[in-house]
């Protein structure tokens, strides 16, 4: 029986835990995030994937703690690059530790593998320049131009980091999260469009200060029924960074 995608409950991925092609990963983040990240490029991304021992052949269920989070990070990558089987831990490590489900210390040295990136994958992504040209654009809804994936904070990675770009309207991803960390089911996530009056037939660009937050909240719009998502990667940090881009909100210095 296959994995279900793309989230995958602790009660199955436990019934799956040794299987020869399921590999899990683990995607917490030890450090402080700075918002500088991307996407790697295909070559950078056979390297590391590789190192990893992903291949497309195996299912990926990829886990981390508050809400899945930087689970959602990998998952983006994978999809970009084709990789079609990959899930996410429902609730993340939390309810598994909470359930007393098997945990091992130390390090796991993966396999070796060769990871052949698919420059065709399921989940196109956009640069800033395309979003620039569609923001002047007016046959394109307001409402279908550039939707955050989370809070955007004071940060030194751009000096106009308590902005907005231009047309946005606040979607926190930890909205679409139930108290215990599990996504929320698709009907609860639409209702939370009842006062933005999002269309499925939009095209839905989701940003944040580096690329993560936007990725859950990619995920979780998908889910809910919007085919039609796709993610700034380069996010505020790179947005917030270039003077000639247009935003609204105050602008006030980044914190040195």
């Amino acid at each position: 029986m296959a994995i279900s995608l793309p989230l995958v409950s602790s009660r199955e991925l436990a019934a799956h835990l040794h299987d020869e092609d399921v590999l899990v990963c683990d995607c917490r983040f030890a450090g402080r995030y700075d918002g500088r990240d991307v996407s790697p490029d295909p070559e950078e991304a056979a390297v590391r994937l590789g190192r990893l021992g992903i291949t497309h052949e195996k299912t990926l269920v990829s886990y981390s703690d508050g809400g899945t989070l930087y689970a959602s990070r990998l998952w983006h990558v994978l999809a970009h690059y084709g990789h079609e089987h990959v899930a996410l831990l429902d609730a993340g490590i939390e309810k598994w530790q909470a359930e007393n489900r098997p945990l091992e210390q130390g390090s796991v040295p993966p396999r070796l593998a060769i990871f052949r990136p698919r420059i065709s994958g399921s989940l196109r992504g956009i640069g800033a320049g395309e979003i620039r040209q569609r923001l002047d654009d007016p046959s394109v809804p307001a409402r279908g131009r550039a939707r955050p994936g989370g809070v955007l904070r004071r940060a030194p990675c751009a000096p106009r980091a308590a902005a907005t770009s231009r047309a946005a309207v606040l979607w926190p991803w930890e909205e679409n999260l139930r108290p215990d960390g599990a996504l929320r089911d698709p009907p609860e996530i639409r209702s939370v469009d009842k006062d933005e009056a999002l269309c499925a037939e939009q095209e839905l660009v989701t940003y944040c200060q580096g690329g993560v937050c936007a990725a859950h909240a990619a995920l979780a719009l998908g889910l809910a029924g919007y085919p039609r998502v796709r993610i700034y990667d380069g996010s505020w940090a790179e947005w917030g960074n270039d003077p000639a881009a247009p935003i609204d909100g105050g602008l006030t210095a980044a914190a040195p």
